[in-house]
């Protein structure tokens, strides 16, 4: 397999590192303020549905649904368009969709007209913009990029950030849901999505449009294309399987933790923000010592131990007790470690897909995955409402965090992932995708 040297904008050599690729840089700040509007909303979504509007489980169950689901019912139709347009474009019709809908927030509070009914339209359409950004991004670093050596360095970066994002937005929202009211943290949250667009604009790199599809070529037979390549490709496939279990029982865990956790224990929504903040610094620690991990060890065995990391504690969770502050603590301590070892995770199995996949087939592959990994997440937070509205929030925690470390123990065992000395190739392009 042939490397390049990573480019410049103006066509020079970028050198040995990405903080001289001034179109990765400027991709990587519009990452960032996408990124920490998520995570804003990660937190005054659900506190906006459960203070504002007293929602009760099996709501908080279908919005978390609804804000999943988009994956799996458009997720492999837009692989299918990004394969065909221009990523960057994508990317920025996206987050303006984000932008307009989670604007709806506080305009429609300040009119007095957000009910529960306008709360889940509004998460659909934002789960529907994540979609096509998350599939648009992700293929398109490795066009930015040029060279696959340094895929790991740039997932490594923006995996950062994201850990960063995930330890400053609760925070900041829990903040401003006190000071403030949760739609107020919404209207922040639209900010962000602005200051993306922004800077997905200032892009100077020209993308080259993707080859026209073949005469003849149908959707349904680029769709079959993309969903036998994750079929056929091992280590794809159980991607899929273990990123969609993963999803599943951490979409049962975190809306039910907030509702155990602001109604049963009690804990104010700036501790809850804090606990998610000061936890999440774990996930900065995971972007960080990925690459120096992968360079001395197995890349499997780095994949093994950090998915172990990520989900067993969070028995704490469900587990913790005593004195407020001993509870806080052990909260505060399960979501340190699982994002270190999610984010290691996750830069590795993204920079896995990168590798392995032929460029024509990034979005359907991205789209494919996706589909898989959402489509369980959708399930995983639906099925927690239900059980949540029968047995209880603390009972149904409980089984979501039992089911996880159950699937970790098989996954790790199971998995070709485990078993991976170094960075796969890239398999050859499909005959059809030539024709």
């Amino acid at each position: 397999m042939t490397t390049q040297t990573p480019a410049s904008t103006d066509g020079t050599a970028a050198g040995p590192s990405l903080w001289r690729n001034r179109d990765f840089l400027t991709f990587w700040s519009g990452e960032t303020f996408s990124l920490f509007g998520a995570q804003i909303t990660v937190l005054a979504l659900p506190l906006t549905a459960v203070i504002t509007l007293d929602a009760q489980p099996e709501e908080l169950g279908v919005l978390r649904f609804l804000q999943m689901i988009p994956y799996l019912l458009l997720g492999p139709l837009f692989g299918v368009w990004v394969d065909r347009h221009r990523r960057r474009t994508a990317m920025i019709g996206a987050n303006t969709l984000r932008l307009v809908l989670i604007g709806l927030v506080p305009l429609l509070a300040w009119l007095g007209r957000l009910d529960m009914p306008w709360l889940l339209v509004i998460t659909f359409g934002v789960g529907i913009g994540a979609v096509l950004f998350d599939i648009s991004w992700m293929s398109f670093v490795p066009t930015l990029i040029r060279d696959p050596d340094y895929l790991v360095d740039a997932n490594s970066k923006l995996a950062t950030t994201s850990a960063s994002a995930d330890a400053v937005g609760p925070g900041l929202a829990g903040s401003l849901v006190n000071l403030l009211t949760a739609p107020v943290a919404m209207a922040v949250n639209a900010g962000t999505y602005l200051g993306s667009v922004i800077s997905l604009l200032l892009i100077r790199a020209r993308e080259e449009p993707p080859a026209p599809a073949a005469p003849g070529r149908r959707i349904s037979t680029e769709l079959v294309q993309g969903l036998k390549f994750v079929v056929g490709n091992r280590l794809v496939r159980w991607i899929a399987l273990v990123g969609g279990l993963a999803n599943f029982f951490l979409s049962a865990t975190q809306p039910m933790f907030i509702l155990y956790a602001v109604r049963d224990r009690n804990v104010p929504a700036s501790v809850l923000g804090l606990i998610f903040s000061v936890g999440a610094c774990g996930g900065i620690i995971g972007g960080i010592v990925c690459r120096r991990l992968t360079q001395r060890l197995p890349l499997g065995r780095v994949y093994a131990w950090a998915l172990v990391v990520a989900f067993v504690p969070m028995l704490l969770l469900p587990a913790a007790a005593g004195p407020d502050v001993l509870v806080d603590t052990l909260f505060t301590i399960a979501w340190f470690l699982g994002p270190l070892g999610l984010t290691t995770v996750n830069i590795l199995i993204i920079s896995i897909r990168q590798n392995v996949t032929p460029p024509v087939l990034l979005g359907r592959m991205n789209a494919a995955v996706r589909a898989v990994m959402f489509g369980l997440g959708a399930l995983g937070g639906l099925l927690a409402g239900l059980l949540a509205g029968g047995l209880g929030v603390h009972q149904t925690l409980w089984a979501s965090t039992a089911g996880s470390v159950v699937f970790v123990l098989c996954g790790v065992l199971l998995s070709p992932l485990s078993r991976l000395r170094s960075m796969p190739e890239t398999e050859a392009e499909p005959e059809t995708e030539r024709a």
